[in-house]
């Protein structure tokens, strides 16, 4: 089905069954695959392949060269339909790649809303991204990768498999992250290594300068304290009760995962 304000241009293929969404935009040769979905007010620049079952929710523009909803490239893919879905009003540069999910685990790739992922950044299967975040020049995310809202991922950085990145976390550029950074927290070098707090987005978020000194001191007495990080995360949990960005990290640290926590000692030589 396509809106009769949908505008397309007579070298693109929009095979039978696609949905394109009121006022869409659509470049010169582009490809629309019949599973997908495209929301209201979208612009498909030209040379975009939309594959798959995928849905793109309304405002999102999409650069040229991206491939979107191909099929995941783990060893494990199956020829069973899985999705990707990418939220509202996100922009997507030129030679984008994002893969739909593996049955294995849900098959479901979720994207967020309000994302700019810059130029040949890659979202693999099965990743699960908030929103407003930004991933830069040639960001690599393997598979099962989960983000959390307003992170920022500096160029060329890597992320391993089943990691997860805190909310408003900031990973520097070229940066190996293999494993979990914590929300507000900074993450530099190969291997990444944890070297403080993202002062300036929590500052640029409007947390209060008060509350960010409260941060650092739970910052310091779960990284530098006599027991294991987990173990001192908990220690202090009581202490830190009113503080809704050091829950958030005690929270953050206690939850279960595949990976371990990133730390200013961890990956040092």
């Amino acid at each position: 089905m396509i809106a009769s304000t949908a505008k397309i241009h007579p070298s693109s293929i929009i095979e039978d069954g696609a949905v394109i969404g009121e006022n869409v935009k659509i470049g010169p040769f582009c490809y629309i695959g019949p599973k997908v979905v495209l929301g209201d007010d979208m612009e498909l620049m030209s040379h975009v392949v939309v594959a798959g079952r995928t849905t793109v929710g309304k405002g999102t523009k999409i650069f040229p060269n991206a491939v979107i909803g191909g099929d995941s490239q783990s060893v494990h893919h199956s020829t069973v339909d899985t999705i990707l879905q990418i939220g509202d009003n996100c922009t997507i540069r030129e030679g984008v790649t994002m893969n739909a999910g593996t049955v294995e685990y849900g098959g479901a790739t979720i994207v967020g809303n309000n994302n700019l992922f810059l130029a040949y950044s890659h979202v693999a299967h099965d990743c699960r991204l908030g929103s407003n975040i930004i991933m830069s020049n040639n960001v690599l995310l393997a598979g099962h990768v989960t983000i959390e809202d307003r992170a920022i991922l500096g160029g060329g950085c890597a992320v391993h498999q089943f990691t997860r990145i805190g909310r408003q976390a900031f990973i520097g550029g070229l940066s190996a992250v293999s494993y979990d950074v914590i929300p507000y927290g900074m993450l530099n070098g190969n291997p990444g290594v944890l070297s403080g707090l993202n002062v300036v987005g929590m500052t640029r978020a409007g947390i209060e300068r008060a509350t960010i000194h409260v941060v650092r001191r739970a910052y310091k007495q779960i990284f530098e304290g006599p027991e294991s990080v987990r173990a001192n995360a908990a220690a202090i949990r009581a202490d830190y009760a009113d503080c809704a960005p050091v829950v958030e990290i005690l929270d953050f640290i206690a939850a279960e995962s595949d990976r371990a926590l990133s730390s200013p000692s961890r990956g040092k030589a």
